[in-house]
């Protein structure tokens, strides 16, 4: 009872609640942070991880702007039913150059961190204009607007520059060459060889099958890379020491 007392104290004196709830979340912060400065590396570096291509960082910057996030989280976690549903848990390396990352909690519809080349782009075009042509019981609004949402790559220089600034290695190279490689790569017959040498695995074809650049091609663009630039048959974790 003794103890109890004393705690009706704090309760009773805000600033002495303040103090101790200050020490509490000092404590707290320094034991979770501090043995980073120990480890050798925070993220593990993993083989086939890049920079977003032009294309893609457009239609992740699409998918932010409508709100994807809050029914659809990028984060699978290591436990039985999770793996087995959506594929190998999700690695820290593969939001290394998210700004913000995609990971969350929130479900309305499936986690989409393993989404890229299980479905078809017909698929995701019918998805986007008539969710549930494709899914009976979605509650995912219509957005095929997006289809007529023509996209020019008028300031892709200075949204790769951004990105660098916050530590994405975008080179002098993708920066010069970010118009060119937005353009081709839905273009299959185009020039491709500089935008796979500084994006290796980009996919290139014209997304939305439509003429023209639209948000809905940067946008399937986007979904159809996530989960597939590691090679999870070839991978090993690295314990950290």
């Amino acid at each position: 009872m003794a103890i109890l007392d004393k705690h009706a104290i704090l309760e009773k004196n805000v600033t002495l609640l303040a103090i101790f709830a200050f020490l509490v979340v000092t404590i707290g912060g320094i034991v979770q942070i501090a043995p980073l400065f120990w480890l050798e590396n925070t993220i593990e570096d993993v083989e086939g991880m890049r920079p977003y291509s032009p294309l893609e960082l457009t239609g992740r910057d699409i998918y932010v702007r409508e709100g994807c996030y809050v029914c659809h989280s990028q984060m699978i976690r290591p436990m039985r039913d999770e793996v087995e549903r959506y594929g190998h848990y999700s690695l820290a390396a593969e939001s290394k150059y998210d700004h913000p990352f995609q990971w969350g909690s929130k479900r309305t519809g499936p986690d989409l961190a393993r989404v890229g080349g299980r479905y078809s782009d017909e698929w995701h075009v019918d998805h986007l204009r008539n969710p549930q042509s494709v899914v009976p019981e979605s509650v995912m609004p219509k957005y095929g607007f997006l289809e007529n949402r023509m996209i020019e790559p008028e300031h892709i220089e200075d949204l790769l520059g951004t990105h660098r600034l916050v530590g994405v290695p975008y080179t002098e190279e993708m920066i010069e060459n970010a118009k060119a490689d937005f353009n081709v790569q839905v273009d299959p017959f185009g020039d491709t060889d500089g935008l796979l040498a500084r994006y290796p695995n980009a996919q290139v074809r014209n997304f939305d099958g439509q003429p023209g650049i639209s948000e809905a091609d940067a946008l399937i663009a986007y979904l159809q890379m996530l989960g597939t630039l590691v090679d999870f048959s070839t991978f090993t974790p690295v314990a950290n020491r």
